[in-house]
C-alpha cells in the first residue's frame, strides 16, 4: 500500500512540472460544412466538346463528431500553417494541425469540415445519379485516425504518391507545386502539360489505361497513397471498383458534375485537402474568380450580341449543349446570345443535321469544331457546312490552339481551372475591341 501511495505522489508531481511548463494555445473551431446542392455533369463526346448532364442532389453523409484522443505528450506549439512536408513528431490532441482551411464556396459537389488533427472531405454524388455520397476521412500523418468513420476511406496527409486518371487534376498539381508526387497517368498521349511529358520520357510515370482493362498489378507495383478518378456508375467504363477490389486507395472526383465555371474551378482546393495546401488552393481560385467576375462585369452591357452555336456532328448526331449548359453559360457572359439559349437544360441536345441548319444557317460564329484542322478540312467530312453563313464568313474558331504531337489539348487539361482564360478567349472573339490586347490562349480561327 505504502508503495502504491508513492506511485501516485510521484505520478501527480511529474503531471504538476508538466503543466507549469505548458502554455494554452487557442484553438480554431471547425469549420462548418459547406451545403451540397444541385450538381449537372458534362460527359466527353469524342470529338466533339464534354456533353453535358443533369444530376439530382445526393444528401451528403452526416459527419461524427471529433473524438478527442488522449496523449501522454508534452503540449506542442500550434502551427501557424498546414504540415506540407513530414508528420507530426509530437501530437496534442488540444492542437489544431489545419490552421489553413479550405472554404467553398461556389462548387456545388464537395464539402469540407475541419476538425484538429483531421479533416471530412465529402462528394456529394461521385457520379451522376449516385444513390450515395463518397467520404474521405484525411487525418494528418503522425496523429492517431479517429472513430465512427467505418464507412469512410481514411488517408494520410499529404499524401506523397499520387495517381492521376483525368488530365483535369494535372493543372493544380502543377499550380501546387507537387507534381513531383505524380507517379502515374491513366494515358500519358493525353497530357499536354511539358513536364508530365518529360517525366513520361524519362520513365518516371506509368500509364495504367483506365476503365475494366485498368492494369491492376501496375498500379499494386507503384503502390500510391491514393488514385484520382471519376466516374460513370457503369462498370464496363468505370475504373474504381477493380482497383478497390484489391485494396487500392481511390478517391472519386466529380469536378466535371458542377455545370459553372467558378464551380468547377473550385474543385482544385478539392485536390489542395489531400497535399495540406489550402492556402495555396485559396489564393489562387481568388485570382481566378476577381479576374473572371471583371471580365464578366467588361462585356455585361454590350449593345449588340452576336449569335453563336458549337460543335459538330459524331456519327450523324450533333451533340449540342442545352441552353444552361457549362458551355452556354460561358456564351452569355461573353456578350453572345447562343443559339439554344432559350432551352432550360443544363444536359446535352442530341440533334440531327437538319435541326441545327434550320436554327443555325445564319448564325454569327461557329465554335469548338472539334478535331479539325481547316475548312477545307471541314468541308471535305460534309459538304453541306459550306452552306452555314458563318463558314462563309470565316467566323470559325476552335479550341484545339494549345495542342502538342502526342494529341494532348490544354483546352481539357487546363480550361476548368482557368475559366477566365477561356472568358477572355470568347470576348475577344464576340467582341475584340474590349480586349484588343488579349492574346488567345485556347482558341484560334479557323482558316
Amino acid at each position: 500500500m505504502k508503495q502504491k501511495l508513492t506511485l501516485i505522489l510521484l505520478a501527480l508531481l511529474l503531471g504538476l512540472s508538466l503543466a507549469a511548463c505548458t502554455t494554452d494555445t487557442p484553438v480554431s473551431e471547425p469549420a462548418d460544412p459547406t451545403p451540397t446542392t444541385e450538381v449537372a455533369a458534362e460527359v466527353a463526346v469524342e470529338p466533339t466538346e464534354p456533353a453535358e448532364v443533369e444530376a439530382e442532389p445526393v444528401a451528403a453523409t452526416a459527419v461524427p463528431e471529433a473524438t478527442a484522443v488522449p496523449t501522454e505528450e508534452p503540449a506542442a506549439e500550434a502551427p501557424t500553417t498546414n504540415l506540407i512536408d513530414g508528420c507530426v513528431e509530437n501530437y496534442d490532441a488540444s492542437v489544431d494541425y489545419f490552421p489553413e482551411k479550405a472554404s467553398v464556396s461556389h462548387a456545388d459537389g464537395f464539402t469540407v469540415a475541419y476538425f484538429n488533427n483531421y479533416k471530412v472531405v465529402t462528394v456529394a454524388a461521385p457520379w451522376l445519379g449516385a444513390a450515395d455520397s463518397a467520404t474521405y476521412v484525411l487525418v494528418q500523418c503522425g496523429t492517431p485516425a479517429p472513430e465512427g468513420f467505418d464507412d469512410a476511406v481514411t488517408i494520410e496527409v499529404p499524401v506523397t504518391s499520387f495517381v492521376s486518371m483525368s488530365t483535369t487534376y494535372l493543372p493544380y498539381l502543377d499550380q501546387f507545386g507537387v507534381l513531383d508526387t505524380l507517379v502515374g497517368v491513366d494515358f500519358g498521349f493525353y497530357a499536354y502539360n511539358p513536364t508530365v511529358q518529360e517525366m513520361l520520357a524519362a520513365g518516371e510515370l506509368v500509364e495504367l489505361g483506365s476503365g475494366a482493362t485498368v492494369n491492376v498489378e501496375a498500379a499494386l507495383e507503384l503502390e500510391p497513397d491514393i488514385i484520382m478518378t471519376s466516374a460513370s456508375g457503369s462498370a464496363d467504363f468505370d475504373t474504381h471498383p477493380k482497383l478497390e477490389e484489391v485494396g487500392l486507395t481511390v478517391v472519386l472526383n466529380a469536378d466535371y458534375l458542377d455545370i459553372t465555371p467558378l464551380g468547377r474551378a473550385e474543385w482544385g482546393k478539392f485536390i489542395a485537402t489531400f497535399f495540406n495546401r489550402e492556402a495555396q488552393a485559396e489564393a489562387l481560385f481568388n485570382e481566378v474568380a476577381s479576374e473572371y467576375e471583371a471580365l464578366v462585369t467588361l462585356a455585361a452591357d454590350v449593345t449588340e450580341r452576336p449569335s453563336v452555336f458549337a460543335n459538330t456532328p459524331f456519327e450523324g448526331t450533333w451533340y449540342m449543349p442545352g441552353g444552361q449548359s457549362y458551355t452556354a453559360q460561358l456564351f452569355d457572359v461573353a456578350g453572345a446570345d447562343y443559339l439554344w439559349g432559350d432551352d432550360e437544360s443544363t444536359s446535352t441536345l442530341f440533334l440531327d443535321f437538319e435541326t441545327v441548319f434550320d436554327r443555325a444557317a445564319e448564325g454569327d460564329f461557329w465554335l469548338n469544331q472539334g478535331f479539325v484542322t481547316t475548312l477545307a478540312d471541314l468541308e471535305a467530312t460534309d459538304e453541306r457546312f459550306a452552306d452555314f453563313a458563318a463558314f462563309q464568313n470565316s467566323a470559325l474558331y476552335n479550341y484545339d490552339l494549345r495542342s502538342n504531337e502526342f494529341g494532348g489539348n490544354d483546352f481539357f487539361e487546363s480550361a476548368a481551372a482557368n475559366p477566365h482564360w477561356v472568358l477572355a478567349d470568347l470576348i475577344k472573339i464576340f467582341h475584340p475591341d474590349l480586349l484588343p490586347d488579349h492574346e488567345f490562349v485556347y482558341y484560334r480561327l479557323v482558316e
